[in-house]
């Protein structure tokens, strides 16, 4: 015996698609930060040099918030480094950055202007310590630099922050026991071999100035030890945020030859300013968490940026509009 179903009728079955939109609606009005219209303005992004990890992902970043944020005009500010960024926000140059923990540290241990008006975004990736030198160099350690021309990174960069620290945990006056160089990524890895014997670089993995050298040349990497990682953290300050490790041996193939190199890392922080919009602030830290995987098919650095700790900005308090993203995604 067949069964009969019933007719939906015209009126049901509108009223059904009327529902159906409705939820949509609402659907889209809690996907989206207030339900509101995406964010507007112009904001300045202080990045790094163009051959850093700092500026690849700022530019990378940029694109995910244009498509985000149509009308969000992000102008990228290069810059030295970590300490040149943290200075640029706090005092308003700049309304967004990548920092390095142990920058952001020194820069409020030495109370510098606006200090406490810094606030985090989200913790992002590390960055590792890589010192440099030409593939028959007899430069095995650290304590090997005394006389050599190193390369220290440019002034009012992380690059240079670490480096001092390292060079002084190893008994290395950086002014007197070695020839200082202001050698960046831009310029180090090119120099190399040229009139420098070493250089220091601190950026995520790989780094674009190196792969693309390693490309076509040859280098090697000298390692710092856990022992000499331990005397920099000895030294006090902002080197609490410094962590012994091993580079992976994938960071550098052909250069590496499948084998990990000793180093230190620090975290980078995404920062901002306490008086930028909240609204502005939540939709940024949306885009960075879920850009995750589009970023980081360029930028291998990126693929560590997780939701699950990227609420961990010490030294800085959240910026209450990225505290309402996270909330808004607390399982």
């Amino acid at each position: 015996m067949s069964k009969v179903f019933p007719r939906i009728g015209r009126r049901r079955a509108l009223q059904s698609a009327a529902a159906g939109v409705v939820a949509l609606g609402l659907l889209l009005w809690w996907l989206l930060p207030l339900g509101e219209a995406p964010p507007r303005g112009t904001i300045v992004f202080s990045t790094g040099t163009r051959a850093g990890v700092y500026h690849e992902y700022g530019d990378r970043l940029r694109a995910e918030l244009a498509r985000d944020m149509p009308d969000l005009k992000v102008e990228l500010k290069t810059s030295a480094g970590s300490q040149e960024n943290v200075r640029r926000v706090a005092t308003g140059q700049a309304d967004l950055t990548i920092a390095a923990a142990d920058a952001v540290e020194t820069y409020e241990i030495d109370d510098g202007p606006g200090a406490d008006r810094l606030r985090g975004v989200a913790r992002l990736y590390d960055d590792y310590v890589q010192l440099v030198v030409p593939p028959d160099s007899d430069i095995e350690s650290v304590a090997d630099l005394r006389g050599k021309r190193v390369a220290i990174g440019l002034p009012h960069s992380g690059v240079r922050l670490i480096a001092n620290r390292v060079l002084e945990a190893a008994g290395i006056d950086p002014v007197k026991d070695i020839t200082a160089r202001s050698d960046g990524i831009d310029t180090g890895p090119r120099a190399l071999g040229n009139g420098l014997d070493a250089f220091f670089w601190s950026g995520g993995l790989p780094t674009r100035g190196l792969r693309e050298i390693a490309e076509t040349s040859d280098f090697r990497f000298v390692p710092i030890d856990a022992e000499l990682v331990a005397k920099v953290h000895a030294q006090g300050g902002a080197t609490r945020y410094y962590r012994a490790t091993n580079m992976p041996e994938s960071a550098y193939r052909t250069i590496q030859d499948g084998s990990t190199v000793a180093t230190l890392a620090v975290s980078n922080l995404l920062v901002t300013r306490k008086d930028l919009d909240p609204r502005l602030t939540e939709w940024l830290t949306r885009t960075v968490l879920d850009s995750r995987d589009g970023i980081g098919a360029h930028v291998h650095s990126a693929q560590l940026v997780d939701v699950r700790t990227a609420i961990y900005t010490d030294p800085l308090p959240l910026h209450q509009g990225a505290r309402r993203y996270y909330r808004s995604v607390k399982p």
